[in-house]
């Protein structure tokens, strides 16, 4: 029995999408435009031509899968959705490599090796082959081993840089691990798609079994090379892929995701439809026009426009502040405000930044003014290991007895003191009822541990003891602290240590952001001390780590700390885009690449068309970087925008009323209340 489709709630292009049955389809679906129930239908209504087993839809995640699944089974019923199938990419690879991977020489029982597998076999092959301390670059070569599969390159063609020894270690490696994985007969997530590849095109009869009537696919702006091909594969008897993307929230090529495969659809499908999803369901019109600005005037694209049938809107604010600080406390002053005046909740304001080092300001503020919050895509700030090891060292040089941080830190970054000499001093410290640094102030009296290992401890102690000396000059806080992290060469470890440059880029951020939080402190203090400053910091770590899944957390009552690319997919009544400065958004690291620029403005674009009602723009004259404050410039994107389109105000809030100041003292008081319970 055929299911009625209601077309009536669907605008004249998603009907269109709906029901164009054969031939390639390019469904360009720009934000908030209705494309989950364009895609639902869709799959709906060729159920009422074909059986379900003729019928594909690929989607990136499991969760998206799901939820398309229960969409269409609760439109279709479940008897008319038997055999269809609605997964991810490597679901659908892995079925097909139990039926048939004995065709490649493995047994049909393969394991699928977790990372953690996957890195115990790389670092053995380092180890075994070019020594201990390659081992220690595991992480890198298992990165560029799995970003030369998602590129299609195979191991015999992995060509080495000349004066690169990552490459040159990658070159040697890869082909070793593989054999070792066919060896267990187990496969790593990459092979999954490959060796489905394979099997399509070696095999004729296994594509023939494999062709669908009907291939869909969402968010296709985030395929990489691999599933695009395979998506080709999929497709090629009956030339009915349909395609479903918007190349203008392309923003995931740092996970190998290739904006070109979107581009060149209709390259590579001459007769392609091309249907455009323009119509905004989410957004005001303001927002949208500003939206349409910033991401028209970037090169390559597929020109579409957005526009609502909702109404102008409030118009769109740009306040520039005078620092990072007194941008934090404006947004934070502006959310209570308006949470009084217009009794919104807390829930309904997202704070969406490029890093997630910015965080830590907001973090801050929201919790001074007792405003609750959630953090999404990403640890609190204190809680981050990079963090928490720089913060061990402060703990150390102000409390010698505080044993915990005092082991963190005796063989970070690796000085040579491994985990058995650890042991032994423990022991020690056991033995003779008397603390580590008493141990360690007599290391060379330390049964079982070598001469060599006593004179790195030795060294380590002198360190730490002139640092103590250094640090009881208050005017000198933050300089010394910023030249011990130098000396310890901190910022070097996180890169060694770091599976991919961008990860380690990252944690540097967030290093610095120690020493810009030291700086934030002795700037307010008269007397700053370093045992202050960790006073403060304890007082801010108190609350137990955020925990839950990120749609529990978005169902709480508290404001929403985000980085722009957790944003993606969500939608807010409030959104403040905070950074928008050269250096922030478009990224540091991105500006001496034109195609880098190019995805910073779809990801400011993706933070723009988050919001609903109201969209506020905010920057800084001046930024501390790594303690110092520095000049900045407003972010290419705002010269982007003409006038009319944005409202240049001043940074300061409007004065609040006796009531509201009542309220905001009481919020005050009851988050300092929290904080010392």
């Amino acid at each position: 029995m055929d299911t009625q489709l209601d077309l009536q709630q669907l605008n004249q292009p998603q009907r269109e999408a709906v029901l164009h049955r054969d031939g390639a389809l390019l469904i360009l679906a720009g934000a908030g435009s209705g494309k989950t129930r364009v895609i639902t239908t869709r799959i709906v209504h060729l159920l009422n031509q074909v059986d379900g087993s003729a019928i594909v839809a690929l989607t990136f995640t499991n969760k998206a899968a799901r939820e398309m699944r229960e969409r269409v089974i609760a439109s279709a019923g479940r008897q008319r959705c038997k055999g269809l199938s609605i997964c991810t990419f490597h679901a659908l690879g892995a079925r097909l490599l139990r039926q048939e991977i004995e065709r490649l020489g493995y047994k049909n029982n393969f394991t699928i090796y977790s990372a953690t597998d996957q890195l115990s076999m790389v670092r053995e092959l380092l180890r075994n082959h070019h020594g201990k301390e390659a081992a220690a670059k595991a992480e890198q070569v298992l990165w560029a081993i799995s970003a030369a599969k998602n590129d299609m390159v195979a191991p015999g063609d992995y060509a080495a840089v000349a004066g690169d020894e990552l490459s040159h270690l990658c070159a040697d490696v890869y082909p070793r691990y593989q054999r070792a994985l066919k060896a267990c007969n187990a496969v790593d997530f990459d092979d999954i798609l490959l060796l489905a590849i394979r099997l399509l095109e070696d095999h004729e009869s296994v594509r023939r079994r494999c062709q669908f009537r009907y291939v869909m696919v969402d968010e296709y702006q985030d395929t990489n090379r691999v599933q695009n091909h395979m998506l080709k594969l999929l497709s090629s008897e009956h030339g009915n892929l349909c395609v479903v993307g918007d190349d203008d929230q392309s923003i995931y090529s740092w996970r190998g995701a290739d904006v070109d495969n979107i581009h060149t659809f209709t390259d590579r499908y001459p007769t392609a439809r091309v249907i455009k999803l323009e119509q905004n369901y989410r957004s005001s019109g303001n927002i949208l026009q500003l939206a349409n600005a910033v991401i028209g005037a970037g090169p390559r694209r597929h020109a579409k426009r957005l526009w609502t049938a909702a109404g102008a809107g409030a118009p769109v604010e740009y306040h520039c502040c005078a620092d990072g600080e007194e941008e934090a406390q404006k947004v934070v002053e502006m959310i209570q405000a308006q949470c009084f005046r217009r009794k919104l909740s807390y829930r309904d304001f997202a704070v969406l930044y490029r890093t997630n080092s910015q965080s830590r300001l907001f973090e801050t503020q929201l919790r001074y003014a007792g405003v609750p919050y959630v953090l999404i895509g990403g640890q609190q700030f204190f809680d981050r290991k990079e963090v928490k090891d720089a913060l061990a060292y402060l703990r150390v040089l102000a409390n010698p007895q505080d044993e915990i941080n005092l082991l963190r830190i005796l063989n970070y970054p690796r000085r040579g003191i491994g985990a058995g000499s650890a042991e032994r001093i423990i022991q020690t410290s056991l033995e003779r009822d008397c603390g580590v640094w008493q141990v360690l102030e007599q290391a060379h009296d330390v049964a079982g541990l070598s001469s060599n290992v006593s004179e790195k401890v030795q060294a380590f102690m002198l360190l730490l003891k002139r640092y103590q000396r250094r640090l009881r000059n208050s005017a000198a806080l933050v300089a010394t602290v910023q030249e011990l992290f130098e000396e310890l060469k901190l910022e070097d470890e996180l890169y060694r240590s770091a599976d991919d440059p961008l990860k380690a880029r990252r944690r540097v951020d967030n290093l610095h952001e120690v020493v810009n939080a030291l700086a934030d402190y002795a700037e307010r203090e008269p007397l700053p001390t370093l045992s202050g400053f960790l006073e403060k910091i304890s007082l801010l770590d108190r609350d137990e780590p955020q925990r839950g899944s990120k749609e529990e957390k978005l169902k709480q009552d508290a404001v929403v700390l985000m980085s722009l690319h957790s944003s993606k997919g969500l939608e807010f009544p409030w959104v403040f885009l905070v950074g928008m400065e050269e250096g922030l958004l478009p990224h540091g690291k991105s500006i001496t690449g034109g195609g880098a620029i190019d995805e910073e403005r779809r990801l400011c674009y993706v933070g723009i068309t988050r919001a609903r009602q109201r969209l506020l723009l905010f920057g800084a004259e001046k930024r501390k970087k790594y303690g110092k404050l520095y000049p900045q410039q407003p972010s290419r994107f705002i010269a982007d925008i003409e006038a009319p389109l944005l409202v240049r105000a001043n940074a300061a809030v409007p004065a609040a009323s006796a009531e509201e100041q009542q309220q905001m003292a009481k919020d005050f008081f009851s988050g300092i209340r929290q904080l010392l319970k």
